[in-house]
């Protein structure tokens, strides 16, 4: 188990049934490298594999 691992299932557990926004999820993003630059190219390589999945259009 990766160290992520426990955040993912932090977020499911607490946040699980909710729905959120892209939008939401982006402000959330910017505030958190605002609170880490230190993980700002790591924040944009998740964005950006996130804005790239496609496999759910059809």
């Amino acid at each position: 188990m990766y160290a992520t691992d426990r955040g993912i299932e932090e977020l499911v557990e607490r946040r699980g049934d909710e729905q959120v926004s892209v939008e939401w999820l982006a402000d959330r993003l910017r505030v958190f490298v605002d609170l880490n630059p230190q993980f700002e190219d790591a924040v944009e390589r998740v964005a950006a594999f996130l804005a790239r999945d496609d496999s759910d259009d059809g």
